[in-house]
């Protein structure tokens, strides 16, 4: 029979595992998501002409690394603004129905409309 004290101290002991798990998690989702999202974009493209014709390439891993990280940080700021105002589902069908648009809007754009 395990003390209360004993009990407590486990506890203590699994916390910090299971916050670094959800840190991992959250951190190795994003960045698999972000680095996928971002490969080959029109960002990327921009980027290796920059670098190829400024033949600085460290300048400009600099300038655009500034860059993501600030564009980074908007979305983070403006989400934990919008999650504190609006429920998960209320956001998730707002994530939805702006995906719907930007989807038929590029549809549209390609097809000529």
């Amino acid at each position: 029979m395990q003390t209360a004290r004993a009990k407590r101290s486990e506890n203590q002991v699994s916390e910090p595992v299971s916050a670094k798990a959800s840190f991992w998690g959250v951190f190795l989702s994003t960045f698999a998501t972000i680095f996928l999202a971002e490969l080959g974009d029109k960002t990327q493209v921009a980027t290796l002409l920059i670098s190829a014709e400024s033949h600085k390439p460290l300048t400009v891993f600099l300038g655009a690394a500034l860059a993501l990280i600030s564009t980074s940080l908007v979305g983070v700021l403006v989400g934990q603004w919008l999650a504190r105002r609006l429920s998960p589902e209320t956001l998730d069908t707002l994530a939805g129905i702006l995906l719907l648009i930007i989807s038929v809007g590029l549809t549209a754009e390609v097809i000529g409309f």
